[in-house]
């Protein structure tokens, strides 16, 4: 084993070797990537490699043994196998994966130019669920994080074909996964503590596949493997194994090199010279075939969720740490209680050989008289044996509620109907505890929900090009389906927009509350004179969920919504707008306070508050005509369309200009 003394050597001399570099887009283009060169970074990825492969291979070994409990076809025909880790284990997946957490865009500048940035986001992000395939990719997410405890999910590829363009993550074997021993999670924490300094799993792909794809070389110098130690032929072994079906050996494929043979690849993670890289190795991970330098804000493309997360532990407790032992004890009980049971049905008898002279007559036949000499008396007796069928519907009832009790899901939440009475209370109750356990797992699942949507976003500043790229989607609007169009100056803001992440179960209950709560003060406030209706009516119909294009053909803008956001533009640019007489000024103070505060937009403000006062007290200062598409009444606090006293005969100019 190499000294820590020379691997230094050997890292430093990797490092100042690769000294010009040019990034395209992903690709690392190294114009002196020498052979010496490629094989101190080989040297460097195996010594890491070996290092995780040591640290893993208990548990990952563990984790694949795993699989014959969740579906194994291989017993033994005459046993019985329990489902009791499938049974919880897709109570809980069917629970988080129907629960769609949904993503909610918002800007983040003190104006509102960023509000249709933020429009154009959430629809694209909705556009993008389904063209994604986000709900098949959830599945097999949230299946690999409840049965390994850790799902991985690659967001590094962009999809820029016509009618596409847009990012394509993909779900990472996990069984497959092996990691730097010290990391807690893949990226850490916001400063990057705890994140993993390398990681990789391996791939299979074959010659034409990887020529199909930019950035890779030396795939002539590719060979046939001959790996002994390979992650991805464990795990196929593993689920073949599960599924009763014979176990593929690659070695022993005829396919030649050309024609479609699957070379076994590595993907490795690491850091080079403080900058990070994936690096793609094959023929046992001696041949560097691309090195592609990653450009993530000093992150890996990586999201990892998980279920039962462990403080600073990056395994955390997945479903079958809880269930293993116990679907093992029941399927051994079962199968003992099955043979107890068979063994009452054809019994062993004890008998007295002078008694019973003639052993046919002891073959068993309906309605069949034995003649015995002298008294039948304990003539034949039967052998004592076990009775431990008796007692295996209560041990197993037993171990059944542990694994319930740990993972939540008693039998009403398995769709099936609850052994023993229960009041309609008793119901509700297990109903809601049940619901307050999935909630925190779904708060938790919201984590790398929000991650992954940060990445996504991060894909389209990095690969969408200006006065380049565009992208049509199909939304749904107020009058049916409609296309909108999208540039780079459409999604990318100045500052990035902040997304949230609510289970929609969640959301949708909290959305039912506020309306029934906001519904009852609606019905009172309105009787006020004063109020803004407008305003109410809007409210009520955001809290009801209508789109932003529904709620403005519901509520057109009036004339000084239109002329105080006009005058806005003015103000940012630190100018003063002037003010008519007959504005609303209400609306124009609201519409004023969303512009960027600055001494134009504050005195602006000052000086639409002292007209409404100079109104109130000289009224007749003021004219008799309507405010531009407005009511008296509504300049005062009142309601467009509300009845008004005339007014007196109107000033000269009409106008007034902010000093």
């Amino acid at each position: 084993m190499a000294s820590s003394g020379s691997i230094f050597k050997q890292l430093k001399a990797v490092y100042a070797d690769i000294d010009r570099e040019t990034v395209e887009g992903d690709r690392l283009v190294v114009d002196t990537l020498t052979a010496s060169k490629q094989k101190r970074i080989i040297a460097q990825v195996n010594e890491e490699y070996d290092l995780s492969f040591k640290f893993n291979e208990t548990k990952r070994a563990k984790n694949l043994a795993r699989l014959r409990l969740y579906n194994n076809q291989r017993r033994d025909e005459k046993a019985v196998g329990d489902p009791l880790m499938f049974t919880v284990f897709n109570t809980i997946l069917a629970s988080l994966w129907d629960d769609r957490l949904m993503s909610t865009w918002e800007g983040r500048s003190e104006d509102d130019s960023d509000d249709e940035v933020a429009e154009n986001v959430n629809a694209l992000a909705n556009f993008d669920y389904e063209l994604m395939g986000k709900s098949e990719l959830d599945y097999h997410w949230d299946w690999d994080t409840c049965f390994f405890g850790r799902g991985l999910l690659l967001c590094m590829d962009f999809d820029r074909t016509e009618g596409v363009m847009a990012p394509a993550p993909e779900v990472l074997d996990a069984s497959t996964f092996i990691r730097d021993p010290n990391a807690k999670s893949v990226n850490g924490d916001m400063r990057g503590r705890g994140a993993m300094r390398f990681g990789g799993w391996e791939v299979g792909a074959t010659y034409w596949d990887l020529k199909s794809l930019p950035g890779y070389f030396n795939l002539n110098s590719l060979k046939k493997d001959s790996e002994v130690r390979s992650l991805l032929k464990a795990s196929r072994d593993a689920r073949s194994s599960a599924q009763g079906t014979d176990r593929f050996d690659p070695q022993g494929e005829t396919l030649g090199k050309y024609r479609n043979y699957e070379f076994n690849l590595l993907n490795w993670m690491t850091t080079i010279k403080g900058e990070k890289y994936m690096l793609t190795l094959g023929n046992c991970r001696t041949q560097l075939i691309k090195m592609v330098k990653l450009d993530y804000k000093n992150r890996w493309p990586i999201v990892d969720r998980t279920l039962y997360p462990m403080s600073h532990d990056w395994d955390g407790v997945s479903i079958p740490d809880i269930t293993e032992d116990k679907q093992r004890a029941r399927a051994i009980l079962m199968n003992i209680g099955l043979k107890s049971a068979k063994s009452d049905e054809m019994p062993q008898y004890l008998f007295d050989k002078n008694k019973i002279k003639n052993k046919n007559d002891l073959n068993w036949k309906h309605d069949k008289f034995i003649e015995v000499d002298g008294p039948v008396n304990n003539a034949i007796v039967p052998v004592n044996k076990s009775l431990v069928h008796q007692y295996v519907t209560l041990i197993m009832d037993s171990l059944d509620q542990s694994a319930q009790r740990a993972t939540a899901t008693p039998e009403i939440q398995q769709g099936m109907t609850q052994s023993g009475s229960r009041t309609l209370g008793e119901l509700n109750l297990v109903s809601s505890k049940v619901d307050t356990r999935y909630s925190m797992s779904a708060k938790i699942f919201g984590w790398s929900e929000k991650a992954f949507w940060k990445q996504w976003y991060w894909q389209y500043k990095k690969h969408f090009k200006k006065n380049i790229d565009e992208k049509v989607l199909r939304i749904q609007g107020p009058n049916g389906p409609m296309r909108r169009t999208l540039t780079r100056e459409n999604i990318i803001g100045m500052v990035d927009p902040d997304v949230t992440i609510e289970s929609r179960a969640i959301s949708e209950a909290k959305r039912q509350r506020d309306m029934n709560a906001y519904d009852t003060m609606a019905a009172i406030i309105v009787q006020d004179p004063t109020v803004n209706r407008r305003f109410v009516g809007k409210k009520m119909a955001k809290t009801r969920g209508l789109s932003k294009e529904e709620i403005d053909q519901m509520f057109p803008p009036t004339v000084d919504e239109l002329q105080a956001e006009a005058e806005n533009e003015v103000l940012n640019v630190g100018k003063l707008p002037k003010i008519s007489v007959n504005d609303d000024h209400v609306t124009h103070i609201m519409i004023h306070a969303k512009a960027p505060q600055n001494p134009q937009q504050l005195a602006h403000i000052r000086a639409h508050k002292k007209l409404m006062l100079i109104r109130r007290d000289r009224p007749e200062l003021f004219a008799t005509a309507t405010p531009q598409g407005q009511n008296p009444a509504s300049v005062q606090g009142g309601q467009p369309g509300q009845s008004a006293s005339p007014q007196p005969t109107p000033s000269p100019s009409g106008m007034v200009t902010t000093r």
